[in-house]
């Protein structure tokens, strides 16, 4: 189910607040990073317990606009495509995005395909790093011990977003960066077309 996302590059993927009950709610956060995670765990949630219902395509739009507002989209793209970025053009730039936030969605939508009574917890105690902000929240799944998933986040205009996700350690953005880096020294064109290939699979 979901923890296939935190075993694969990125995706995933996909946290958050002092939790009273399965959804993610929240009194005393005063970061101004938390409510971003807040809002994005309270879709998830939701999509979750409705998942076999929507089905992954339902899912998929159910969680597009959630996803949408979280992360920093352009900026995972750039990181994720790695120097050849430089080498595009702005049309193959816009594709590209739109490509990286297609396969993203996707592997939400595939991997949190059902609810268990999960729920997120943040710790209120957010770091600073230079201009970001580092979110650690741990899932919490009955009988089972809770998954260790920290954000980090940049201000993008008046909103802190998603630029990456670690699980345990681990940069998931990088591990997408290698799983793409073959394509991408190709060219944009075979790259826009491996991340919809994967997309496509992971909907079906």
């Amino acid at each position: 189910m979901w923890m296939r996302i935190l075993l694969r590059p990125f995706a995933a993927f996909a946290v958050l607040a002092l939790c009273a009950s399965a959804g993610a709610s929240f009194a005393q956060a005063t970061d101004p990073a938390i409510p971003t995670i807040d809002a994005f765990d309270n879709a998830l949630i939701e999509t979750m317990k409705q998942a076999k219902a929507l089905g992954p395509k339902g899912r998929y739009q159910k969680l597009e606009p959630a996803i949408q507002r979280a992360f920093n989209l352009p900026v995972m793209t750039r990181f994720a495509v790695g120097p050849a970025w430089g080498q595009f053009s702005e049309p193959d730039h816009n594709a590209l995005i739109d490509a990286f936030t297609r396969l993203t969605v996707a592997s939400y939508a595939h991997n949190f395909d059902g609810y268990g009574g999960e729920r997120f917890v943040i710790n209120p105690k957010v770091q600073t790093r230079g201009p970001d902000k580092i979110v650690e929240t741990k899932l919490m799944r009955p009988g089972d011990k809770p998954v260790s998933l920290n954000y980090r986040m940049r201000l993008d205009g008046a909103t802190w977003k998603v630029i990456d996700i670690y699980y345990g350690n681990i940069s998931q953005l990088s591990l997408r960066r290698a799983d793409l880096a073959n394509t991408a020294s190709v060219g944009a064109r075979a790259l826009i077309r491996d991340m919809n290939n994967q997309a496509d699979k992971l909907l079906k």
